[in-house]
């Protein structure tokens, strides 16, 4: 994919700017935001800007492609790719978007490494750039094509019909399309944005979950309040927490995300912590439609019985599986019948040909997969899903 000639700039350079891209990143996102202030307050997450965590996931997608190139140079990394295009397709991104972040990019790799970039380096690190770049417009384009939207234009506004107190923390929001049209459909595992518009005017959006089975007219998303600790509380969930009823509208996207079953003919394990939970309420619920005649293994991690949210729906969907078996685990409180501690595979049969969908934070989902492998369950057949910024790569 990379000519010969980039490919070796490359390959001599990806040390030094793989020890400075954080920096790099860093700078870039400052630029971006100074010249274009609009995309803070209405397309990035302003809580992971704060925190740092869009700026490891960026450079972390920059390293991985660039180190693909040269190890791979006759296939792309599509899972990586397919993951970021979805979330853009989300958020509404175009290709008319593409040169601006360029440009900032640039700008700040040549202020961070100086002179250490000469035109040939920067003309082989934009080759890498417009690789990337070009392989997530397309993969984006088709996907707004599969919803018949024209591309960005995924905004769609829905009533909620109801408010249900999950846990302390957890609300689900069941909505209908506003205008009486008949709701997009979607495949079990997806997530919406949600755009909401805050005291100070910003539209911030985040992704949720969709519960619920594809066939119904109606949806719906559950919403755990984000409690800051040492920072500050989540922006959006704060918000739908305090003022959201039934009657009022949102504004949501079309149905995206790859995290989505790909064999319904083998077993399968769902792994998730936390509000993790919810992709797989809508895969076990498709599941038990469609009459699933393999093996389910239904796993959970929480804090408490009473922080599990939709611990009960978790449970039924699940029983209604001919072939399914199911554990949670708390860290506390736990109930006959469910284990204390962290989840641990030590004790659970996992059948041949399994395909594992993983979803909650980051350190539980490596630790899984840790044990899935060394239960012979290949790489490949490992799926997940990070609600926010992916930092698998960023911190491996």
């Amino acid at each position: 994919m990379l000519s010969e000639k980039s490919a070796a700039t490359v390959r001599a350079t990806l040390p030094a700017v793989g020890a400075a891209i954080g920096d790099i990143t860093e700078l870039f996102y400052e630029k971006l935001f100074a010249a274009h202030p609009a995309l803070l307050r209405d397309l990035f997450n302003r809580g992971n800007q704060n925190a740092g965590l869009q700026k490891q996931a960026l450079a972390g997608s920059i390293a991985a492609f660039a180190t693909h190139l040269l190890e791979h140079p006759d296939t792309r990394p599509d899972v990586m790719l397919g993951r970021i295009a979805h979330k853009h397709a989300s958020l509404g991104v175009t290709r008319e978007q593409y040169p601006v972040v360029r440009l900032h990019l640039f700008e700040a790799m040549a202020e961070i490494l100086g002179e250490a970039v000469t035109p040939e380096v920067a003309e082989a690190w934009d080759e890498v750039y417009w690789l990337m770049a070009n392989a997530l417009i397309s993969i984006e384009e088709r996907l707004y094509a599969e919803h018949r939207v024209l591309a960005g234009d995924v905004w769609r506004e829905w009533t909620v019909t109801a408010r249900t107190e999950e846990t302390a923390d957890c609300a689900t929001f069941h909505l209908v399309p506003a205008d009486g049209a008949p709701a997009p459909g979607f495949r079990p595992g997806q997530y919406v944005s949600v755009q909401t518009e805050l005291p100070d005017g910003a539209r911030q959006i985040r992704q949720y979950s969709l519960s619920g089975s594809p066939g119904s007219a109606a949806r719906a998303i559950t919403v755990k309040r984000v409690h800051g600790g040492a920072g500050p509380d989540g922006e959006v969930s704060g918000h739908l927490h305090a003022h959201v009823r039934p009657g009022d509208t949102l504004r949501v996207s079309a149905p995206y995300g790859d995290l989505v079953l790909r064999d319904s003919t083998a077993p399968l394990l769902l792994a998730s912590a936390g509000i993790g939970c919810t992709p797989m309420l809508s895969m076990l619920e498709h599941l038990a439609e469609t009459g699933h005649p393999a093996p389910v293994t239904v796993l959970h991690a929480d804090r408490t019985p009473a922080d599990h949210a939709l611990r009960a729906d978790h449970r039924a969907l699940a029983h209604k599986l001919p072939e399914a078996s199911v554990r949670f685990w708390y860290e506390s409180d736990a109930e006959p019948g469910d284990a204390t501690g962290l989840l641990d595979l030590g004790g659970t049969p996992v059948a041949p040909g399994t395909q594992a969908y993983l979803c909650g934070p980051l350190p539980f989902m490596r630790a899984v997969r840790a044990q899935l492998i060394t239960k012979g369950v290949p790489a490949a057949d490992i799926h997940y899903e990070v609600f926010g910024p992916d930092l698998w790569l960023a911190s491996a």
